[in-house]
């Protein structure tokens, strides 16, 4: 059967198979990666305000060595520190995968916990969690937020839970260790502040696939979190010290998943053990999302982009604006948008100085540690 007619009106840019029935070509071309990231972006900015946590639009402060969160225990020290002083993300956030576990939690869990609780206990989206430990001369501060619990009819907790979705529940045995040492964050808390003992949690993963739950329970075991203290001494003194932590993760296939493979120098670019600032020269693997957040919590020390992420986001080039290539060799620096080149990575462009010297030398954007003026500056 042949195709359908097409007519194009030249007044409006309308594409249509019948003259009755036509979508302007303005909507077609909306229709776009880049359009629906910036709407789903705005989507969520005016969740978070209609919500009351228009804390969420925006990066995070840097966090204080002495405070962690209960979500991001037991860690690989090194991406712990990378995340928490706001290094630059690589790759893409996984923005599907957080919406997933949100609606399974919100549409799934809770009511099948309100469904089997008894008509003397209730079920509350959160408890929030705010305790000191002492440990020597050092105090650990812990903040955060429970999943679901289940309570007394004043809101007194009785039993916790932890909701976790994975993409199979083949290979799962036993709770993984740092949503152990989630949940006993929360126990510890929760213990210092009512004065009815809460000794047991429950961890739920939930099959992203199948929608089928493994549920483990787990009680709470003072040697297991004496070794997560432990972990949030270290982690703090190291922040303490200005160290950049050892890269320690609990299984080697994480570095392959890890934001932060590239500067600490698990991944592809020729890069390892770069400290927290700046972005990666001749890099262009971080996403619109995380580098405009990169940008935005370090604006007020003149972060820039570099001339390799120029080319593939010139709005935030106008925006933020550009830092120059630079010759290692004579030290001459060229504005990013006057040097001819395709943005082949792999085949950075000549300094075209030493080219005339008969040098093949490569130009670069600045090193990571050098980009950010100093607060003292």
């Amino acid at each position: 059967m042949d195709d359908p007619p097409t007519e194009t009106s030249a007044e409006d840019g309308r594409v249509s198979g019948d003259a009755n029935f036509s979508v302007p070509q303005v909507v077609l071309d909306r229709i776009s990666d880049q359009e629906f990231t910036e709407w789903y972006a705005e989507q969520q900015f005016q969740t978070n305000i209609l919500e009351g946590q228009a804390y969420f639009n925006g990066p995070s402060p840097p966090e204080d060595p002495e405070r962690h969160s209960p979500s991001k225990l037991l860690q690989c020290h090194r991406k712990a520190s990378y995340a928490r002083k706001n290094a630059p993300r690589e790759g893409t956030p996984p923005e599907g995968l957080f919406w997933i576990g949100s609606k399974f939690e919100e549409e799934i869990i809770v009511p099948f916990l309100q469904d089997i609780t008894t008509s003397e206990t209730y079920v509350t989206n959160s408890l929030w969690i705010d305790t000191e430990i002492a440990v020597g001369e050092t105090t650990l501060q812990v903040r955060g937020s429970t999943d679901p619990a289940i309570v007394t009819s004043e809101a007194d907790p009785l039993l916790l839970t932890e909701i976790k979705t994975t993409s199979s529940l083949d290979q799962l045995s036993e709770p993984k260790e740092h949503h152990r040492a989630q949940i006993h964050a929360y126990l510890c808390a929760l213990n210092d502040k009512y004065e009815h003992v809460i000794r047991t949690g429950v961890i739920v993963y939930g099959c992203r696939k199948t929608l089928d739950i493994e549920v483990f329970h787990v009680k709470f075991d003072p040697e297991f979190w004496d070794d997560v203290v432990t972990w949030m001494v270290e982690q703090t003194e190291y922040e303490q010290a200005g160290e950049l932590p050892p890269a320690s993760p609990e299984r080697e296939w994480e570095c392959s998943y890890c934001s932060f493979k590239e500067r600490c120098g698990k991944g592809d670019a020729p890069f390892s053990n770069v400290g927290y600032e700046g972005l990666l020269p001749l890099f262009d693997g971080y996403d619109q999302q995380n580098l405009t957040e990169y940008l935005e919590a370090h604006k007020d020390r003149d972060a820039r982009l570099t001339p390799t992420l120029a080319r593939i986001y010139p709005a935030l080039a106008e925006e933020y604006g550009v830092f120059d290539w630079s010759c290692p060799r004579c030290s001459k620096t060229y504005a990013w948008d006057t040097v001819d080149w395709d943005g082949d990575t792999s085949n950075p462009p000549l300094c075209p100085v030493c080219i005339r010297n008969n040098n093949l030398v490569t130009l670069s954007g600045p090193e990571p540690n050098t980009q950010l003026r100093n607060d003292q500056d």
